[in-house]
């Protein structure tokens, strides 16, 4: 797995974000949140510019399969939710590799947390997908690991 293990400290912008929202183990509603936000992309696009995409996702069970938008969202299917993701510092780790690394990264990427006690304040941790699957290699894809520190 090529998972960087020192952490970058940097600072996420405001992020207007549509998604949907499932709780649960992730390992079961992570791909049904994915299938469903995929169903209603042509919708969404009609009057937003989707400029990337990224998962939200905090303990115990709280996960958002969602979509980067370039301003304020307008015109959303009723399935879906719009927030302005304040942004913030975060500790970033990047996985280069095929998503179904990701279960076994983000578990070291907390290991890593743990050991060093970095302090994690009660936000949303991002799994952000750098460049696009439809048109990358498997071992190409770049994801962000980003926890939310202070």
């Amino acid at each position: 797995m090529n998972l960087t293990e020192e952490p970058e400290i940097v600072q996420w912008p405001l992020t207007h974000y549509v998604f949907i929202e499932r709780t649960g183990p992730f390992m079961k509603i992570a791909p049904q949140a994915w299938q469903e936000l995929h169903q209603l992309k042509f919708l969404i696009s009609e009057r937003n510019k989707i400029v990337g995409a990224m998962a939200l996702y905090k303990m115990p069970n709280v996960y958002r399969a969602g979509f980067v938008l370039a301003a304020a969202a307008e015109g959303l299917p009723k399935e879906v939710r719009y927030e302005e993701i304040p942004g913030g510092q975060y500790s970033r780790f990047v996985l280069t590799g095929p998503y179904s690394n990701l279960p076994q990264a983000s578990g070291r990427v907390w290991e890593i947390v743990s050991r060093r006690s970095l302090f994690v304040r009660d936000d949303f941790a991002i799994e952000n997908y750098v460049n696009d699957p439809m048109s990358t290699p498997e071992d190409k894809l770049i994801t962000e690991i980003l926890v939310p520190t202070a």
